[in-house]
């Protein structure tokens, strides 16, 4: 007998009605479509305000349903692979209301975080990370004697880093009975998906779906009497042998220890509910290969996916965003690139899944065949690079700076030791923003200034940047970094006699020095020109080429009675603690401030993250007003 809350239910229910994520369990399918179609409109309406993730989340409102509808969480172990794709969870997990706040400061987050709900089993914001983890939780339930399930839900694009190969390889061979892997497959990575992988999930996708007729025969016989459970034992033990007679071969997945299940439509709830439900009864580790439309539902994202991966604000009704992406420093050095590459063609560009992201969309065009995306493979695209440097090419990887931190050892071993002259563009350099702790860029300068013989430079305009691109290709040799922040180049004008590779200096008459590289040099030129009109002079020296230092650099300082760096990164061991070491080795008599960035940023936008780590012009004037001496 139905609840009274059952049969409000079944009357024009909205999301806000449900008491969630309980109340999910007892809708009807014509109800879940409804509340789809309901969670589709709020995010885009939210993300058209807020930026974010789009047409991931779109893709997978469904699956996230099934999900919470068929296991129980958080005693089920729901882990979202890169985690961009985690809204409809958090709307189904007590934060419908806070979910306007997503991305802001002090709201939620755009990806999993275990502080914020015990729904969020992990940390979350790079890819291949999510079956290495749910073979760890799997196991630790295996030990304590508890029989729920660990799910990672991974896209195809992740799937092509290595670490998923290796949880895998592990979760198949240790048979975690509670170990459930979900496929998203959407035939896109972020750049559209490359390389062998691809090819073997369309090969799959376009072979007859042997799980529906499987569940399909399931359905007939179990309402059949007498016959109906004993056959179904039977079709279980010759399932392997059933499916090869269906789709004509055996999975990798299957070879690797897991049952296979698959391809379901992503979007159908029944079916995707069926599958759940049957990977549940096996007694081994399950693959379950699930086919969803990346932007589904809005048709600007499902018409370019590539577009609405990750947007800012935009117009709901045309899709257009509120700013053009051509005027930014990743545009600017992709166009460099390719114009370097007419040059000399020897010049190969290298992408890990980032083509648009990081402008190389130039280069594609005008030298496909010098062109390189290698998948969500950082450490691949190192290693690669450094073949293509030992044969006598000069690679150039664009990368942003968040994920070039996976490839740390291949830095090291496969490039630095060697001497081979590789290029790195690192982008999003320093403090991005909305997308918080797990993508600031501030950790790439003290992991590079730690490798021998590595060259860095950290542009402050497009102009500098041209030039710093140009050098690290055409004169530098061995492991050499272009570093730039996201966005646009700031309006304040250089001197074109004052733009160089090295540095420059602006000596004030004043007994107090600023230095800083990169975006920070606007904070503490808009603070000395303000600072200036109270009385307050200061010298400044902008460094370009930021490690090594150019020889005469730190004798410049010695004749200040207070030398203050603003940096943009993590101060342990970046250029401003190096700097202040070197200070000390020539016995500097004055005291010594450093400023950075020294904690892990949450999501805020980047001005309000810059004032917090006072880096901002305000903040500068602060400690010059402090440090400083009237005129």
């Amino acid at each position: 007998m139905e609840s009274n809350h059952e049969k409000n239910l079944e009357a024009e229910l909205r999301l806000e009605d449900l008491e969630l994520p309980q109340d999910l369990k007892i809708l009807s399918y014509y109800q879940c479509r409804r509340i789809a179609k309901e969670i589709r409109s709020l995010m885009v309406r939210t993300i058209s305000k807020n930026g974010g993730h789009l047409a991931s989340n779109l893709g997978t409102v469904e699956l996230t349903m099934a999900l919470h509808r068929v296991f129980e969480s958080p005693k089920d172990k729901i882990i979202w692979d890169v985690g961009h794709q985690c809204y409809t969870h958090k709307i189904l997990t007590g934060r419908l209301k806070k979910f306007r706040t997503i991305r802001k400061e002090n709201g939620i987050s755009g990806f999993p975080k275990p502080d914020e709900s015990p729904h969020d089993t992990c940390i979350s914001g790079h890819s291949s990370t999510s079956i290495s983890v749910a073979c760890g939780m799997a196991e630790a339930m295996r030990l304590q004697g508890d029989p729920h399930y660990a799910v990672a839900v991974i896209g195809d694009g992740a799937l092509t880093g290595g670490l998923a190969f290796e949880g895998l390889n592990n979760g198949g061979k240790k048979k975690l009975k509670n170990l459930i892997v979900i496929l998203n497959d959407n035939n896109m990575s972020i750049s559209g998906n490359v390389g062998a992988l691809s090819g073997y999930l369309r090969s799959i996708r376009e072979s007859e779906d042997y799980v529906l007729k499987k569940q399909a025969l399931e359905r007939t016989l179990r309402n059949t009497p007498a016959v109906g459970n004993p056959t179904i034992k039977v079709l279980k033990k010759t399932k392997d042998s059933l499916k090869r007679v269906v789709m004509k071969q055996a999975t990798m997945f299957e070879q690797m220890g897991f049952v296979y299940l698959g391809p379901v439509d992503g979007h159908n709830q029944q079916e995707l509910e069926e599958v759940l439900r049957t990977a549940k009864r096996y007694e081994a580790p399950v693959f379950i290969h699930v086919k969803t439309v990346k932007g589904k539902g809005y048709v600007p994202a499902e018409m370019n996916p590539s577009q609405f991966h990750g947007v800012s604000k935009f117009d709901i009704m045309t899709g257009n965003p509120e700013v053009s992406g051509d005027d930014c420093y990743s545009a600017e050095f992709g166009k460099e690139l390719t114009r370097l590459a007419r040059e000399d063609k020897r010049i190969c560009a290298i992408t890990a899944a980032m083509e648009y992201g990081t402008g190389l969309q130039f280069f594609e065009a005008e030298y496909p065949d010098r062109f390189y995306d290698v998948g969500i493979a950082e450490q691949h695209a190192v290693t690669f690079a450094a073949g293509l440097a030992g044969a006598g090419m000069i690679p150039v990887f664009a990368v942003y700076s968040t994920f070039l931190q996976r490839s740390y050892d291949q830095l090291i071993h496969d490039v630095a030791i060697g001497g081979l002259h590789v290029v790195l563009g690192i982008d999003r350099a320093g403090i991005v923003g909305e997308d918080g702790e797990t993508h600031q860029g501030t950790f790439d300068v003290p992991m590079l200034t730690s490798i021998p013989g590595t060259t860095i430079y950290s542009p402050a305009c497009y102009e500098e940047l041209r030039l710093c691109l140009d050098k690290a290709v055409k004169e530098d040799t061995g492991l050499t970094a272009v570093r730039y922040p996201r966005g646009n180049a700031s309006k304040m004008t250089f001197p074109k006699d004052e733009l160089n590779a090295d540095y420059t200096y602006t000596e004030c008459g004043s007994d107090v020095l600023l230095i800083s590289y990169g975006r920070v040099y606007q904070s503490i030129w808009e603070a000395h020109n303000t600072c200036a009109k109270s009385g307050y002079q200061t010298s400044l020296l902008k460094l370009t080429r930021i490690f090594p230092f150019a020889e005469d650099l730190v004798e410049k300082a010695l004749s200040y009675k207070t030398v203050i760096f603003f940096e943009e990164s993590s101060g342990f061991g970046g250029i401003s603690t190096i700097f202040g070491s070197l200070l000390s080795q020539y016995g500097y008599p004055g005291r010594y401030v450093r400023v950075s960035a020294d904690c892990f940023l949450k999501q805020a936008s980047v001005d309000a993250l810059l004032e917090k780590a006072e880096l901002s012009a305000h903040a500068v004037c602060r400690y010059i007003y402090a440090y400083g001496t009237k005129s």
